[in-house]
């Protein structure tokens, strides 16, 4: 399983951005987190400003689908586009994500 991450300037972009994800069956689950700092350097400056990040929940073979997919959708010129690979997950959770994301 991975758990891929990326980032919007709010809550209503990304909660479309993760129900098209889930509707394209690029991931069994995407959270959108509640709104945090971020500081970044962009366009010659240090920026700080409000935005969600999305956990994106996914299996290994869906990535490089996953991240066009993201890059074709995502309203930011260069989104975030991140992945950790989850250590650990259960079997029943696991199993679920196979089912919906192998059919």
């Amino acid at each position: 399983m991975l758990i891929v991450m990326t980032t919007v300037a709010d809550a209503a972009a990304g909660g479309e951005l993760a129900e098209k994800i889930v509707g394209a069956r690029l991931a069994a689950c995407v959270q959108v987190l509640p709104q945090m700092r971020s500081v970044y350097y962009w366009e010659g400056e240090v920026r700080n400003e409000p935005e969600h990040l999305l956990f994106i929940k996914t299996l290994d073979e869906k990535y490089p689908a996953l991240e066009s997919f993201i890059k074709s959708n995502h309203p930011y010129e260069v989104p975030e586009i991140t992945a950790i690979f989850a250590a650990e997950i259960s079997e029943a959770y696991l199993a679920w994500m196979q089912e919906y994301l192998r059919t």
